[in-house]
This record gives structure tokens, sequence and C-alpha cells, in this order.
């Protein structure tokens, strides 16, 4: 007997319980019938009797007016009984680490070890976690069909499970696929449970910096066909879904965007990253390739696998600043450092390929770039130096709004005299509001604005 149950709030829930919580209201309910469907699950395959034994709950789904993250989610996602049954098996270890050994010993009192549960014990969880061998128990019992549709739905075919939202851990070598830990993907699990989620942190496990900026397109100073060449990426950004989706191209389009972002140092390409993700709200993801990269054979594959397995159906946009470091021409092979170094390079390409989100790519030189790459980029985009008027934007947008210039500067003489990218001159501003900050002033002198100039120049064996 396949025996499921839906596990969303009833539209009968009291008013009141939901204004007292409304960000865990509607899962603590779910999360009970949940237990009572488990519950009933298991006294009708064991025989044991019990109030639950001869039914199954099933609640209507979210009332329209439920904005809690887990309503949202049901709605957003369109669940049936046994998807909404699925996630809260995958949650149950979050909520309540003795959760499954309660149930166990409240129906079958002094119960063993049950091979058709399925389930294992954690290193440092102690409760019982489920497997996939859980979840064909709860979905299908002892139905073959049923067992068997049940797993190629688990194996990939389900939608929760092609988004990643709900997946099968690998098993043991050598042990059956289903033995694998049912797991809910923790950005989820956080979400439903304390209402947000919070940026994964810089570590050797996820090795990226999330970027945030309170600048707006205004602050950017661009050339005019540099910014129209981003406002394309703002779009497939913004509609790619409709694209891919609605418009029917995702049979014939590769999933996800490839840019490459190439011209000098403080042209905008980290800035442009940023507010492209500030602007469609999306969240972006620096690569630091000091932690990617690895002298042992097999860890830079590990190391970006896991960075793509985290990002992946997120939406992020992921932003690899000074991508030569990693994704330089490949070199002929001499030896096996060469062959492996190679192997890195095939691996990434095959990542950023199959990505469905956006991945920039940052350059200081285009022809640092493989070939390969290039031709596997929808767009390239060039951020030159600034010209003349763009510098004197520069020079007047970045200046503190709180101070004036000694008199007899002149901005724009500046912006002629000396050719400097905006990193540049955001520099030269840096120093100079410093020094008058140290002496009292609310006045830029003219003579800091020169002397931070040849610092700026100094750094790069330049001549004014």
């Amino acid at each position: 007997m396949v025996f499921v149950a839906g596990l969303t709030m009833s539209m009968n829930a009291a008013p009141e319980l939901r204004q007292a919580a409304p960000s865990h209201g509607l899962l603590e309910r779910a999360f009970t019938l949940f237990e009572r469907t488990l519950e009933a699950r298991l006294r009708a395959h064991f025989g044991a009797n019990g109030p639950e034994s001869d039914r199954a709950v099933r609640p209507e789904s979210p009332p329209p007016d439920d904005l809690t993250p887990y309503g949202r989610f049901v709605r957003e996602h369109d669940l049936d009984t046994e998807s909404q049954l699925l996630v809260m098996l995958a949650l149950a270890p979050s909520l309540r680490p003795d959760f499954f050994d309660r149930i166990l010993q409240k129906v079958l009192p002094g119960a063993g070890d049950y091979p058709q549960l399925g389930g294992l014990r954690g290193r440092q969880h102690r409760g019982f976690l489920p497997t996939g061998d859980t979840a064909l128990f709860l979905l299908a019992g002892d139905d073959f069909e049923a067992r068997l549709r049940w797993q190629a739905l688990l194996w990939g075919e389900h939608p929760l499970v092609k988004k990643g939202i709900v997946y099968l851990e690998e098993p043991a070598e050598g042990e059956p696929p289903m033995s694998g830990r049912l797991m809910l993907d923790s950005d989820y699990a956080e979400r439903f449970i304390s209402g947000k989620v919070r940026a994964p942190r810089l570590s050797l496990r996820f090795p990226a910096q999330h970027l945030e900026t309170a600048l707006d397109w205004t602050d950017l100073v661009l050339p005019s066909r540099t910014l129209a060449e981003v406002r394309e990426l703002e779009n497939w950004v913004r509609h790619g879904e409709v694209l891919m989706d609605q418009w029917g191209m995702r049979r014939k389009l590769r999933p996800g965007c490839r840019a490459l972002f190439f011209g000098p140092p403080g042209t905008g390409k980290t800035m442009t990253a940023t507010l492209l993700g500030k602007a469609t709200g999306r969240e972006v993801y620096k690569v630091d390739l000091s932690m990617v990269i690895s002298k042992y054979i097999g860890e830079t594959e590990k190391n970006l696998a896991g960075l793509f397995d985290k990002a992946e159906h997120k939406g992020w946009i992921l932003f690899f600043d000074e991508a030569d470091a990693l994704f330089g021409k490949r070199t002929q092979v001499r030896d096996s450092h060469d062959r492996y170094a190679n192997q890195e390079v095939s691996f990434l390409l095959q990542r950023v390929e199959t990505y469905d989100g956006l991945v920039i790519l940052a350059s200081n030189l285009a022809n640092h770039v493989d070939e390969a790459f290039a031709r596997r980029f929808e767009q390239l985009v060039h951020f030159p130096m600034p010209r003349q008027n763009e510098r004197r934007l520069i020079w007047q947008k970045g200046l503190p709004p709180q101070v004036s210039l000694e008199a007899g500067t002149d901005l724009t003489q500046i912006a002629v005299r000396y050719e400097m990218s905006g990193g540049m001159i955001m520099n030269v501003i840096r120093y100079a509001s410093l020094q008058a900050i140290a002496r009292g002033e609310r006045v830029l002198r003219q003579q800091d604005l020169l002397d931070g100039i040849r610092r700026e120049y100094a750094k790069e064996n330049r001549l004014e």
C-alpha cells in the first residue's frame, strides 16, 4: 500500500497561531502532521494498533496569504503531497535530533534495528538520519512498482532532486544507492527554520567571498559600449528563466550565461559584477583563486566542484577575479604535472558550461585566456582605461560630499593631464581625504592630490 500525506497547514488553522509565530507557525503545524503520518505508516506496516493506524492525514495547501518561507516554497514549486513528505523527511533531523528514535519507541517499544527503515548514524549527530531506503519505506512501502518509480525519482527525475533541493548523498563504496543519506539543501533548511539564509563563510570548503556595495549604477562610469554590453547581461539575469522555460528554449540553449570581463586593473570589473547582483537581487560571490588552486593532485577539482555544487540552482553570480591564474593557456604536456594542470582547466570548462547561473571571469589581458574558454563565452566585455571626460566624471563622483576643493584646483586639467583608472583615482581621493582629516580640515588641497597621483604612478613604475 502506498501511504502518503500532505504536510502543509490547513486554512482552518487558528488566526492567532499565524500572527503569534508568522515565521514558524505553518512549519510547526506541517511537522506535527508529518509526525502523525509517519506514526500511521509505521503502525500500518508493522501491524501495531493505534489511533492513526487506519487513516492518513491530508491537510489543505497553504492559504494565499501565507507568506512564511515554507508556505511560499510549497506554492512556488507546486508541491504535491508526496513531495512535501519527502521535504519533511529530509528536514526532520534539523528540527528534532531524536525524532525518528522517539517515534519508533512509541510505536514499537523496545524496537531494535529494522533494515526496511534504512537510516544511519552520523559521526557527531547521534540520532537517526534518513536515507533513500527510508524514503522508499514511507512513499512506497512494499509496493514493488512504486519502489522502482521512487528510486528513479530519487536518482534524479524528481523536480526537487533536479534542482538540488533534495538529494541523496553518495553511499559508501559497494553499498546500494538507496543507502545514501537523504539531504535537504542547507540553505532551504535554514530558510524554513530561521526565515533567512546566512551567506556562506569564506573557507577551504567554500573558497568565495560575498560581495556587496552601497553604490548603484549612477556611481559607475563606463564607456557607453561597455555599459550597453553590461545591460545585456542584466537582461539575461532578469529574464533568462522566461527565455528558457516559458519560451521553450531550454532544449536549444546551454544553461546559464558566461561572460569575460577584460581590461586593466581598476577599470570597474569587480564593481560591475557586484552591481549586477544588487540590481537583479542575486547574490555575488568572488572566488578566491589562492584557496582553489592546490599543489596536490585532484584537490583543485575537488575545491571547484564543492563551490559549483553549493552555488547550483541558487541563481548566484560567480565572479572569478584575475582568472589568468587558473584559466590561462594550457601548456603542452611535458610531464605529469602539465597533464594534471590541463585536467584542471578541462574540469573548469565543463563546470562553467553546465552552471545554470551567470559566471563572470575577469582578466587584465584578454589574450591570457585560453582560446577554448573564449569560444564558450556568450559575451566578452571590454573595460578600457577611462578617457578624459570619463576620468573627470570619476573625480567628481568620487569626492566626499562633505568637503570642498582648494581654490584654484581644476579637476578637468587633472583629468586631462593624468591618465588613470577609476581605482587609481579613488586611491588618490582616499589619500588626500585622510591628509585633510589629519589636519582637521574639510578642504582637499591640490598638492595632496598631486602627491597621491605620484604615489599611484610609482606603483606602476610610471613617470608623470
